[in-house]
């Protein structure tokens, strides 16, 4: 399976805006976009600003997959069965990647960024209902308990990331601090959901 290897600041700067790969080095003035607010590369600073109707759809797709850490097969397929359900296909598309189980885990706060969430989940420190589950595309139904392992709870990463999230910043969650563990209450409203994007450019991408 293909696997992106680059500094994955560069992925900020080429959508010009933060997409929270590098856990709590994005909300520091370390973060490169605070320095670099232009695309990578030695055209990065000349590069035309006008873009077609077909580059924006795209741009949106790529920002979404990369803020989610999918690849494009696995992107299309989240669409696909989208498309499948009731309501609008792009409100559906945001809540099935919003109930993937690495999401749920960078959500509660168990690690700074979806990537190491991702980690946790296949290094098999996650467990869903009380067992472990190491699949980080598992989608979490209403009412299942995500939680740490026992054996896991005294990791660094887990305690030093809890401090970004509050209880009560998801309506959709409801977070313990002190069992490390979290409740998936429902399938979030669009609305609820922080993501600073248009799903409906992507909708009419993918319908060309």
């Amino acid at each position: 399976m293909a696997v992106y290897h680059d500094a994955v600041c560069k992925l900020c700067r080429r959508e010009r805006q933060k997409l929270f790969l590098k856990g709590t080095k994005c909300y520091t003035e370390k973060c490169p976009l605070e320095k670099k607010n232009y695309p990578p590369g030695q055209h990065g600073t000349s590069r035309r600003t006008k873009i077609s109707e077909y580059g924006i759809q795209l741009r949106e797709k790529q920002k979404v997959k990369r803020i989610y850490g999918l690849l494009e097969r696995q992107f299309k397929n989240y669409f696909e069965k989208a498309l499948k359900q009731k309501g609008r296909t792009g409100d559906n598309l945001i809540k099935l990647l919003e109930r993937r189980l690495d999401n749920v885990v960078y959500r509660l706060g168990f690690a700074p960024s979806r990537k190491a969430a991702r980690q946790l989940v296949r290094h098999r420190h996650i467990l869903v209902d009380g067992k472990i589950v190491d699949i980080p595309s598992y989608l979490l139904k209403p009412g299942q308990v995500v939680s740490i392992k026992e054996k896991s709870k005294t990791l660094d990463i887990i305690h030093n990331s809890l401090k970004r999230v509050k209880e009560g910043t998801y309506p959709w969650l409801q977070i313990d601090k002190a069992t490390l563990s979290g409740t998936f209450l429902h399938i979030p409203e669009r609305q609820d959901i922080p993501l600073n994007a248009n799903e409906q450019l992507i909708v009419e991408l993918y319908s060309k």
